[in-house]
């Protein structure tokens, strides 16, 4: 006589004061299972055929007040699956150090996704592009000068090995095979597209998470529609899915996957509804009934479709990446992709004429699509200075500088995201314009620099490598530099930040330097500058100030946390904080993104909300910003 032996997991969310029980069975199976039907060319979920309509949702992008919401708003839409990126320096910011709390609780966020009833196809990397700061991967891997990422690289096989063990054990309760909502796992991204095309990583990889998820759990790759992605990128054992976007020749695409895929169901894993936007660029927009008329193809032909994205969500603080393709092109703070959902988590016309494709292929919940959330026009609020950065570093760099020779990268400094200064000295007098030159475009990635506290002008990487200073010998010479995000995508995911060669002034080489590391967040996150008494403030400016300083005011509270878009107009390029929160970059000079979304929880109803601004190269006389109740994504005309 046979038997089952149960064993009851109890997890509690201490957080949510409930609990929920798990059932494993020792041996024999649980009733849930997923797998690949070879013969019919399909999915089976629990030994039924079943076809998945997906949408990229990214928890590192939306906070966590409102995961519920947008999760709820895809449900309604008829999606029965979301996709989910894991990004590694999210988690393991500094090495050995894991965080899974409050925006980083990946458990909360799967649960919330199980309580609506939605499907999980997880992608944990450990690479995942997302145009998200270097692809998901720690910049701490870069202390090895000589790393090869992505690759069999024993030290980043080792770094690699030790964060999997730790997030493919903590996702394995998540699985649908043990009672979970994790139905498919991606190994790697788009591998195909790396120039590496290193087999023996991939088997690495396939190693690691068939030990941790086991043998049943369906584990696939996701490619380029192009013979040389996918003959790099996939392998025996990992299910190869193609990803490709409405100007794409549908036959043409899925025939690709065929020839490495023969047989099983026909999977478009990123489906473009939209596209990215980087400093300078046009906004990018996707016709929304071509993106419609496309999805409904694929579904006719039974294929697997997940829409990328589906809510693109903010790049807050310092997450952008940036691409390199002839020169570096950071992206911009909003990830809106011109999808579905708005950046503000809203429905648009292309959500609902999305939904009307679901409703011919399969049944999708009643009752009205939920509606957005409220917004509000809060006003102006005028700013006052706090004072030059370079006046600041008692505060910005407590531990003070290091002194060293040559310049250090921000990696060496062990800073990976923000700004670092550089000081040192002229070494002779200027009395005529004399050219600074990063001659082997050494500038990672902008260089604001500064004689004596005046403001002199600013260095770019690959478009500007030389400037006129003047001066007397033994001026001081400032240089704030600026991590813009490292690359995301291709070959030049080594990205070091920094002053990464030496500056030539003249015919001298600069050396003797002090290097402070600025610790901007924690400055601000501690009450810093509000804290401090506003007898330190000097009195408002009415001419416009150059160079980098910091700014801050209050916008008083009226009852309401209503979502709000930020527009610093006539401000150039920057960084703004909101009660202590790292809201992003701006650059409306550059465009196109003009408003920065605020998230209204983020916002007291009773206190006063105090903005700090962080302008690098020169705010306006009127030092005031806007609060606005609509996001302008362009520099033409606001989305309405």
């Amino acid at each position: 006589m046979s038997f089952h032996v149960i064993v009851f997991f109890l997890f509690i969310n201490k957080k949510h004061k409930s609990c929920c029980y798990r059932c494993l069975f020792l041996c024999g199976c649980t009733d849930e299972s997923f797998s690949i039907d070879y013969k019919n060319n399909c999915f089976l979920k629990d030994g039924k055929p079943f076809q998945y309509i997906s949408g990229s949702i990214h928890y590192s992008r939306i906070p966590q007040y409102y995961w519920k919401d947008r999760l709820v708003k895809m449900y309604m839409t008829g999606l029965n699956a979301i996709q989910v990126y894991v990004p590694w320096n999210f988690h393991e910011a500094v090495q050995g150090i894991y965080n899974f709390t409050g925006d980083r609780d990946l458990e909360h966020f799967l649960d919330l996704a199980n309580q609506t009833g939605l499907l999980v196809i997880l992608r944990p990397g450990p690479y995942i592009c997302a145009e998200w700061e270097m692809g998901g991967l720690p910049a701490w891997l870069l202390q090895k000068p000589n790393i090869i990422l992505r690759s069999a690289d024993t030290d980043y096989l080792q770094a690699v090995s030790n964060w999997l063990a730790v997030l493919l054990s903590k996702i394995k309760p998540w699985l649908y095979i043990n009672g979970g909502n994790i139905i498919t796992v991606q190994v790697e991204n788009e591998y195909g597209s790396y120039y590496a095309c290193d087999y023996n990583y991939m088997r690495h990889l396939w190693t690691l998470f068939r030990l941790f998820l086991g043998e049943d759990m369906v584990l696939f790759t996701t490619d380029g529609n192009t013979d040389r992605e996918m003959r790099c990128g996939t392998l025996e054992g990992l299910y190869a899915t193609v990803d490709f976007g409405t100007d794409t020749n549908i036959t043409e695409a899925f025939s690709r996957q065929r020839r490495f895929e023969p047989r099983g169901p026909l999977v478009n894993s990123e489906f473009y509804t939209g596209w990215l936007d980087h400093w300078g660029d046009q906004h990018a927009v996707v016709d929304a009934q071509k993106v419609s008329r496309v999805l409904g193809e694929m579904l006719a032909m039974g294929a697997n479709v997940n829409m990328y994205m589906f809510e693109g969500g903010t790049n807050f603080g310092y997450w952008n990446g940036a691409d390199h393709d002839t020169r570096f092109r950071p992206v911009v703070t909003s990830y809106d992709y011109d999808a579905p959902l708005s950046e503000a988590g809203d429905p648009t016309e292309k959500l609902l004429a999305i939904r009307d494709v679901i409703k011919q292929f399969r049944d999708i919940p009643s009752g009205p699509m939920p509606p957005a959330t409220p917004k509000f026009a809060y006003g102006f609020v005028t700013l006052r200075k706090v004072g030059n950065i370079s006046s600041l570093l008692n505060t910005l760099s407590p531990l003070g500088p290091v002194r060293s020779q040559y310049p250090l990268t921000f990696e060496e400094m062990k800073q990976y995201y923000g700004y670092m200064l550089y000081r040192t000295t002229l070494p002779r007098d200027l009395s005529e314009p004399t050219p600074l030159i990063s001659p082997l475009n050494g500038i990672h990635d902008r260089a604001y620099v500064s004689v004596n506290g005046v403001f002199q002008g600013l260095l770019e990487r690959d478009t500007a490598l030389v400037m006129n200073i003047t001066g007397q010998q033994g001026d001081t010479v400032d240089i704030l530099v600026e991590n813009m995000g490292r690359v995301n995508f291709g070959s030049k995911i080594n990205d070091y930040k920094g002053l990464l060669s030496n500056l030539i002034l003249g015919r001298d080489v600069l050396t003797d330097w002090k290097i402070y590391p600025l610790d901007i967040d924690g400055a601000i996150t501690g009450g810093w500058p509000h804290s401090d008494s506003e007898q330190f403030f000097p009195p408002p400016h009415k001419e416009p100030s150059v160079g980098p300083a910091f700014y801050t005011g209050t916008l008083q509270p009226n009852g309401l946390a209503w979502d709000t878009f930020l527009k610093l107009y006539e401000w150039k390029k920057g960084q703004v904080w909101i009660n202590g929160v790292n809201m992003g970059r701006y650059w409306p000079a550059r465009g196109p993104q003009q408003t920065l979304y605020v998230p209204g929880p983020l916002l007291s109803t009773t206190v006063p909300n105090v903005i700090t601004v962080l302008e690098l190269e020169g705010a306006p006389a009127h030092l005031r910003v806007l609060f606005m109740d609509r996001p302008q994504l362009s520099a033409t005309a606001p989305k309405s």
